[in-house]
Parts: C-alpha cells; sequence; structure tokens
C-alpha cells in the first residue's frame, strides 16, 4: 500500500470510532416536497429550499428558455466572453432587493466569501469574525493573511472590547458575521454590530445565504427590524430559498467594482450559467410578488417548536441539541424509521459536545406532518430515559 493510501485509511479509521466518519447517499429530490433515498420515499426537513422554488413551473421554464438560448455554460469568465445578459439582469433584481446600489455575482456561495474577503482586507489589517460564522467565512478571512481574530458568537460586547484593544494597530478592519447562523438558527445582532463598526471606522460583513427569501419580508436578515441594518457588504446565495445555485455581493456600485476587479473568485471563473441566472430571476419574481409565502417556513417553523417544547425560532431553522455524534445518529435513525429525513449534524461542522439534529422548515411542510415530527421529537428524542430498576432505588 503507497503511503498516502495508509495514511488515507488511518484517518478514515479515527473518523470511525468517533462515529464522524461521513458518506454520500443518493438522494432524489421527487417535484413535490419529497425526496428517495435508501429505496424509501421519505420527507425532508433538512434540505435548505425553504420555499421549495427549485422544482416550482415558473423557476424552471425560466431555466429550460435560457437553457435554450444561451446553451449550456457560459463558456468562459465574465472578462473575457462569458458576461451573458442575465448575469447582468440579476445583478441589478438583487440590489433592488437588498436596497444597495449594485450587486456582483459569483460561482457559488463559498467561492463569494473566498474572493471578497481577500479583496478587500490583507496583511496587517485586522478580520473580527463571529466564532460560529459559516467555515466558508473563515476560509476567507484565512486566506486574507489579515490578523483573524474571533468574538463570542453574537456578543457585541466582546468585539467591542477586542475593537477597543486592537483598531489602532490596523489601518482597516473587516467584521464578519452570518446574518441567519445556519446550524443555529438565530440571527445576528446586525444594528448593534452595525453601529459598532461605524464608531470604529470598520467594515460590516453578512453573510445572508440563510436569510434571503425567508426573513425581513424575503429580504434578508438586515430588513428583520423596522429599520434595516447598515450593512453595506452584504453576501448570500441562490442555492437555498431562491432554490438556483451561485452566490452574489450587494454593496456599493464602487465596492462592487472593486470586487469585480480584484476578487479571484470571479475574475479566474467561468461564470455562472445562464440556466441559474434566470432560474434566480424567477425566484425573485415569487418571492417579491407572494410575501405570504415567503414568511410560511418561519411559520411551520414556530408551529413545530410550540409543539416540541422549544423555544421559538427566529428563522426556519430549528437546532435539537443532542450533545455526542452518536446520539445524533441514532435519532436520525429513529425518524428515518418513521419516514422523515433529518441528517445528523456532527463535529467538526458544530463544536465538540454540540452533536444536533437540524431541521428545516419549507412552506410545503404540510402542518400534520409537522404536528408529527414534533410530538417524535419531544416524547422520543428528547424525553428522559425511564429510569432501570436500579436507578429507582
Amino acid at each position: 500500500m503507497h503511503s498516502l493510501d495508509e495514511f488515507a485509511t488511518a484517518k478514515l479509521g479515527e473518523l470511525q470510532r468517533a462515529s464522524l466518519r461521513r458518506a454520500l447517499i443518493d438522494t432524489t429530490r421527487t417535484p413535490g416536497i419529497w425526496v428517495l433515498r435508501n429505496g424509501r420515499r421519505l420527507l425532508s426537513f433538512c434540505c435548505n429550499v425553504y420555499l421549495n422554488l427549485t422544482h416550482h413551473p415558473v423557476v424552471k421554464e425560466a431555466a429550460i428558455a435560457a437553457l435554450r438560448t444561451y446553451g449550456v455554460g457560459a463558456g468562459a469568465s465574465r472578462l473575457v466572453s462569458g458576461n451573458h445578459p442575465l448575469l447582468g439582469e440579476l445583478e441589478a433584481r438583487l440590489a433592488r432587493l437588498k436596497e444597495t446600489e449594485a450587486a456582483c455575482v459569483f460561482g457559488s456561495g463559498y467561492l463569494a466569501n473566498l474572493g471578497i474577503i481577500p479583496a478587500l482586507v490583507g496583511p496587517g489589517d485586522l478580520l473580527l469574525i463571529d466564532d460560529l460564522a459559516h467555515a466558508c467565512l473563515w476560509a476567507g478571512a484565512r486566506l486574507s493573511r489579515a490578523a483573524v481574530v474571533p468574538f463570542r458568537h453574537a456578543d457585541v460586547r466582546h468585539a467591542q472590547a477586542l475593537l477597543t484593544e486592537l483598531r489602532q494597530h490596523h489601518p482597516h478592519v473587516l467584521i464578519a458575521t452570518d446574518g441567519v447562523f445556519s446550524m443555529d438558527g438565530d440571527i445576528a445582532p446586525l444594528h448593534a454590530l452595525a453601529a459598532l463598526a461605524q464608531r470604529h471606522d470598520a467594515w460590516l460583513m453578512s453573510d445572508d445565504a440563510h436569510g434571503v427569501g425567508v426573513v425581513g419580508g424575503g429580504r434578508g436578515s438586515n430588513f428583520v427590524q423596522p429599520i434595516k441594518a447598515d450593512v453595506p457588504l452584504q453576501m448570500g446565495t441562490l442555492s437555498k430559498a431562491l432554490g438556483a445555485y451561485g452566490g452574489y455581493l450587494c454593496a456599493s456600485a464602487a465596492v462592487v467594482d472593486l470586487i469585480r476587479n480584484r476578487a479571484r473568485t470571479a475574475i479566474y471563473s467561468t461564470a455562472l450559467p445562464p440556466a441559474m441566472a434566470a432560474a434566480a430571476i424567477a425566484a425573485l419574481d415569487v418571492i417579491e410578488s407572494e410575501p405570504g409565502y415567503a414568511a410560511l417556513p418561519l411559520a411551520k417553523a414556530k408551529t413545530f417548536t410550540r409543539s416540541a417544547g422549544l423555544p421559538e425560532p427566529t428563522s426556519p431553522i430549528v437546532p435539537v441539541l443532542l450533545g455526542e455524534a452518536d446520539a445524533a445518529l441514532k435519532a436520525s435513525r429513529l425518524l428515518e424509521n418513521e419516514g422523515y429525513l433529518v441528517v445528523a449534524i456532527r463535529p467538526p461542522t458544530v463544536p465538540q459536545g454540540t452533536a444536533r439534529l437540524r431541521l428545516t422548515f419549507t412552506a410545503q411542510h404540510p402542518d400534520r406532518e409537522v404536528e408529527r415530527l414534533a410530538e417524535l421529537v419531544r416524547t422520543r428524542i428528547l424525553a428522559p430515559a425511564p429510569a432501570t430498576a436500579a436507578e429507582a432505588q
């Protein structure tokens, strides 16, 4: 055996013993809200398509029409010949939704964060990041070669203390956070962070992958309050509530122009396929024209937590913390046996000791299924185990 294979086999063994080894499982999304997996039809409560737009007829037809007109791929990077007309239209629509001057589209949300952050800060600068921020924010932060300092999750006072101590030593400071945190479902204190950034001449960036389309009237996390939070760098994805694929940054015209000239993941990547741009535009039409529909995922999540006896959520994401990886895997298998797909989330995706079920609710989840799932979680997963005879004595 080659030493590389020996290394890989040993590492896989370590993961297996810790119940942290993953495997790909074929999952077929049907036109409804069900999936086919392991030969079974399951109702998924772990997908991120909060508005079920991947199979929306208008969204699909828009993608098909673009495919027929423009072909499958963009053919080149945008600065060469891949800047097909749908990209400019999509960017204008995103900027309108987010109330910014301009937008820049990327090949994915991950690529967006890998490109945006190093284009704005570098060696000698400071980057403060929420310690529960998404992996792609952390990856972009480390690529920037700025001084990366985490602040405690959603702790504005800690961020303020760090700025008071460190700001004077760095010419530029970026504060990075999720808008809606992908594993916990809570919303960042964006108004407080925005005020803090303004006081210290720092730049605030939010990753709104799980906010756009489903909170803030569909506009995202910085629109949750009556007065929007002043977030100059609003990043997000097209692959969740919008049901398509790609990422974006909404910002001022000057910042977007700079990003187009400096973000390596935009400059040196083939442009987003036309069908994906068209699908995202059609999805934005749905979100803007049907605010009541966009509000349903959060309403379903609240129905679930009331029945399960859990705290009221602020987004369609509801974590059920179980502690160890084995417990989360066991709970996931229990729910699959009952007809529900809820994948166990384990380290390193979440911190050690916080393995969980991560439930995501969509507009089309039937209320009766939401209630039944809540009953299963409350009585068979969260309920304390009966005492043994020895414990009773």
